[in-house]
């Protein structure tokens, strides 16, 4: 009688708390609709951000004076997701190169793209485009940050860029890191015929391993699961490629050596070196041609 109440007590608990665990995979940085500007320092030269309209178009000026000149372009929209939110994303791309290859990019748990976009732009330097968005109840993005939305919000994305002409003219890889990463597996098993190949880098396995790396047993049995990269990239057939630092404090190397293990051919793994989800910023030009030859391979 004693194990049936502590089973049944342990059910309850599980069940009334699952959906709190949503503040252990997602910690997200909402944007006030109505912010015309934020700043900030490296250390050495401010930078302001200055939002413009209805889609918050950036424009970025150096300590409060000059507009700077990038090399590539930003186009600010906001877009509709099934989970009934507007999403706020950045569509940036290269001057002076015509891409033949856009990048669907997830992005982590936490912030917003203010504090993530600079991770993919070392890959518009190389010359790809990118389309990098904010899930609901991040940065500008309308709604709350749950897992469910988090969900939907990665097929509208990709619904969503699969509408731009420009997009259509070339391959189409999703590229997910940490969260983002968890998220682009599940979403391209779902979308396998949306998209040209799958780039994971520094992801988990699934919320329930995460979980358990973090607080043991119990955490592994407090978590509903929902979904989870490590079978859904088991129903995924084109290109995979998987990139893990063996230095990642975040998400354990081990996490990223299952995913791979779960992927089918042709796939890849590439160990990396620093911290987590650095890649496309140490690794830049190995990781374009790697992506670039899978696709050319098929």
């Amino acid at each position: 009688m004693m194990h049936l109440k502590l089973v049944t007590f342990i059910v309850l608990i599980t069940l009334s708390t699952s959906c709190s665990f949503n503040g252990l995979f997602l910690h997200p940085d909402p944007i006030p609709f109505d912010t015309k500007k934020v700043s900030s320092n490296d250390g050495v030269d401010t930078t302001v951000i200055f939002f413009n309209g209805d889609t918050h178009q950036p424009v970025f000026v150096k300590n409060g004076k000059d507009t700077l000149e990038l090399n590539y372009t930003i186009e600010s929209v906001m877009f509709s997701s099934t989970s009934g939110n507007k999403l706020h994303g950045w569509f940036i791309k290269p001057k002076d190169i015509v891409p033949d290859l856009t990048i669907l990019a997830f992005h982590g748990n936490a912030g917003s793209i203010l504090s993530q976009y600079t991770l993919m732009l070392p890959l518009v330097q190389k010359g790809f485009q990118v389309f990098i968005f904010d899930y609901s109840g991040f940065g500008f993005s309308g709604g709350n940050a749950t897992r469910q939305n988090v969900l939907k919000d990665g097929n509208s994305a990709l619904d969503y860029i699969k509408s731009r002409p420009e997009a259509l003219l070339t391959k189409l890889v999703i590229y997910g890191q940490s969260l983002g990463g968890h998220l682009s597996a599940v979403v391209a098993g779902q979308r396998e015929a949306d998209i040209d190949g799958l780039v994971i880098e520094g992801a988990f396995s699934s919320h329930d391993d995460i979980a358990a790396h973090s607080a043991g047993f119990f955490g592994r049995l407090m978590v509903r699961e929902m979904y989870s990269a490590k079978k859904n990239i088991r129903t995924f057939h084109k290109p995979v490629l998987v990139i893990h630092s063996s230095e990642d404090g975040v998400v354990p190397f081990e996490f990223g050596k299952i995913l791979f293990e779960n992927a089918n051919q042709p796939k890849l793994f590439y160990e990396i070196k620093g911290r987590h989800v650095y890649g496309p910023k140490l690794y830049a030009d190995s990781i374009c041609f790697k992506i670039t030859s899978m696709l050319t391979s098929q």
